[in-house]
């Protein structure tokens, strides 16, 4: 078995485990970064609302329409860690190191636009397609880095610890401490150990555990189940927040319509043309996302409708194609043209709230494991994310573990670094049609009975359903030689119990975990 030796392992490519690494290299550490495909093939570059830069706006007011999102639930040492440390953040990440073209004013200012559940314009963007903008920038840098090796391709299978995965059995008795991680190399079809002094979990969402979803095809919790297996602390899982606005036109493929578009004039409507949302919210369709997600798919229950619409004609359409080239382009591709009609909309699973429990560090339970980004769970989302926090998020968090690590590392060599148990891998090849069958099966199950709304009844329906599955899933990855697909089947079905299971845990409706009473009505709210 082929074993790498690296200062830091960083399994995830995104903005939060690419500005990690960009970090630790700047201070002098060798760095290998995991990406499931090409550097373009994550969540971070497909957020098109923009980014938080408050720097000149008021913190307390900021501070306040995260916890108001949150319902309440946000953590408000993480809060104040965001809106301290996040201005500071883009400008030395974005603006002064990766030199991020956002849109700017005649006179060369920033420009500032609003999202559903902020109070003020303080959102900074690169037309609608900020966060292919930014990871661009960033990617650049992170290959020009003579110290950063990128693995495109390359898949963690398990995380390496001393209590399981050390060839000396006496360090079991040490505590639990991550030194790396199994790791398949899919051209190779061999597995290698990569050992390393830091491990980094940055593996983004699990949306497509979720039969619809905003998510980039393989974010199915990667991070979330192997922490698991290792024994480190989740938490909040059951807050999983659909975003109210994604495109949904029969025979067209779902994406993302950004919640700009409501910031700047856009507003949600039935097919009667009834502003429905007027009835739900002060803010209307400026509403937090749970709020919306929910009140869309009451109307959607209530009419037999397939969809609602977002109508833009308070807009003007040279503006809407000037602000939203990227949104236009794409719809006109599927046959709507939103400068001259509404869009056809539906929710769809967006973004984990909780996930690995993390310090303001991005320390996990488990000693030199670190979680940053969408996959770990510091509290700042609470039970329900701000708009256009995410990628801020993941720059104060990817800064704040890499200064904490640098300090860890500066100390000196580990002592004795630790070697890995040889993998062994059974040559029998999986049926590829019934690993698509059952991570479909994963999907639709989460969808129908853990999705917007749920109940008693429904989780403990999925819970069945996905136990059984699991333990088929088991045999498959025992008897058979590992491929990118069977490691995606096995960690979305533990990662599609962990969600039902926190769900089940929780009876109290907060933020996205909405509980239904078996007689149809709300749960106690949180």
């Amino acid at each position: 078995m082929r074993v790498i030796t690296t200062d830091c392992l960083v399994i995830g490519a995104g903005l939060a485990g690419s500005a990690y690494a960009l970090q630790m290299a700047a201070s002098g550490f060798t760095v290998e970064v995991l990406a499931l495909g090409d550097p373009q093939d994550c969540n971070s570059d497909w957020a098109q609302g923009g980014i938080v830069y408050d720097a000149e706006g008021d913190p307390g007011l900021l501070a306040a329409d995260i916890t108001t999102a949150s319902d309440g639930a946000a953590n408000p040492a993480a809060v104040a860690q965001l809106v301290k440390d996040g201005p500071r953040a883009v400008e030395e990440i974005l603006l002064r190191g990766a030199q991020v073209e956002f849109d700017r004013d005649a006179a060369g200012a920033l420009d500032l636009t609003k999202e559903g559940g902020h109070s003020s314009r303080r959102i900074i963007h690169a037309a609608d397609r900020t966060g292919h903008a930014i990871l661009s920038a960033v990617a650049r840098q992170v290959s020009a880095s003579s110290r950063i090796t990128r693995r495109a391709g390359w898949v963690a299978v398990d995380l390496l610890t001393l209590s399981h995965n050390a060839e000396d059995e006496s360090r079991r008795y040490e505590p639990l401490t991550c030194f790396g991680a199994y790791v398949l190399d899919p051209i190779a079809g061999e597995v290698a150990a990569v050992v390393a002094r830091k491990t980094v979990l940055a593996t983004g969402g699990i949306g497509q555990v979720y039969l619809h979803s905003t998510n980039q095809p393989g974010s199915v919790g990667h991070g979330v189940a192997m922490a698991y297996r290792v024994g480190a602390r989740l938490m909040d899982l059951e807050y999983v927040q659909f975003h109210p606005t994604v495109f949904a036109r029969e025979g067209a493929p779902r994406f993302l319509v950004t919640e700009a578009l409501r910031g700047e004039g856009g507003v949600l409507v039935n097919l009667r043309g009834e502003r429905f949302m007027d009835a739900v919210h002060p803010r209307g369709s400026l509403a937090p996302r749970d709020i919306v997600a929910r009140a869309i798919h009451r109307e959607l229950a209530a009419s037999g409708d397939p969809h609602v619409c977002l109508d833009l004609g308070g807009l003007e359409r040279d503006f809407i194609r000037r602000r939203f080239p990227g949104v236009h382009a794409k719809c006109l591709g599927h046959g709507v043209d939103i400068t001259r009609e509404p869009i056809p909309v539906v929710p769809a699973a967006h973004f984990l709230c909780g996930g690995i429990h993390a310090d303001l560090r991005g320390r996990t339970s488990v000693r030199d494991l670190n979680a940053i980004g969408e996959t770990a769970c510091t509290g700042l989302h609470g039970a329900n994310r701000l708009a256009s926090t995410s990628l801020l998020e993941c720059l104060v968090a990817a800064r704040a573990a890499a200064g904490a690590d640098v300090q860890d590392l500066a100390a000196g060599p580990m002592a004795s670094p630790p070697r890995p148990r040889a993998w062994e891998s059974p040559g029998r090849e999986a049926d590829p049609l019934l690993v698509r069958q059952d991570l479909l099966q994963v999907r639709h199950t989460m969808w129908n009975y853990a999705g917007i709304v749920r109940s008693s009844r429904r989780l403990s329906r999925a819970r069945r359903i996905l136990l059984e599955l699991r333990e088929e899933v088991h045999g498959f990855y025992r008897g058979c030689r590992l491929t990118p697909q069977l490691i995606e089947l096995r960690n979305a079905v533990q990662t599609a119990l962990l969600v039902v299971h926190a769900a089940a845990l929780n009876p109290r409706s907060r933020g996205c975990h909405f509980i239904e009473e078996e007689h149809g009505r709300e749960g106690p709210r949180g």
